[in-house]
């Protein structure tokens, strides 16, 4: 395909040449929020859980709360940061850089650890809705509790990492072998055979 070569546009097609970031704080209005750190030994990041086999437990996105953290910051509205960014917190006196947990925009609220091996950076699973699954492979489609292991990436050039589909009627759990950094809500999981492009679907 004469496509095939091309560079990828990272910008807004409809709207020309702007970074999403720059969008967003044009057409989004600012609101202030607090920003709350949540400390590396919170009993949240409980890792007796990795070792479950239920399945719910382990692809889990975890619930964070005000209570569990202290107010470091202020900020300009949820909407504008995504898991695992560093840049435009604003956050000083910290002996390791802050790093986005995750965001609350019903509260408008933004929880956030330090430094980059914050154990709130690290997900074992995560879950796709049945609606939500898509398969470019009609012929492979998972039945009801079939498991089938395959290549996942969450993220624009991300390295490919092996995890486990494991269908069910509610969805796909997906069953990381070794923990994965900055999985959000919203983001698009893909799974690959090899180099050929299996699945996709929406992470809950």
């Amino acid at each position: 395909m004469l496509t095939a070569d091309k560079k990828d546009s990272q910008g807004l097609c409809f709207v020309g040449k702007v970074r999403l970031p720059e969008f967003l704080q044009q057409q989004l209005l600012p609101k202030k929020g607090q920003i709350i750190e949540i400390p590396a030994h919170s009993k949240l990041y409980d890792q007796s859980v990795w070792q479950s086999e239920n399945l719910t437990e382990l692809c889990a996105e975890i619930r964070y709360q005000e209570s569990d953290g202290k107010v470091v910051g202020e900020h300009n509205g949820a909407h504008y940061y995504t898991v695992g960014q560093r840049k435009g917190l604003n956050i000083g006196g910290k002996a390791e850089g802050m790093f986005v947990l995750a965001t609350d925009t019903q509260t408008n609220t933004i929880y956030v650890g330090m430094g980059d091996h914050h154990p709130g950076l690290q997900r074992k699973g995560l879950f796709i809705p049945k609606n939500d699954a898509h398969w470019i492979r009609p012929d492979l489609i998972l039945a009801d509790q079939q498991s089938c292991e395959y290549l996942l990436r969450i993220r624009y050039r991300q390295a490919l990492v092996p995890a486990v589909l494991h269908a069910r009627p509610e969805g796909l759990y997906v069953v990381f072998n070794a923990p994965v950094k900055a999985v959000a809500k919203g983001q698009f999981a893909a799974w690959y055979d090899g180099e050929e492009l299996i699945g996709s679907g929406v992470i809950q």
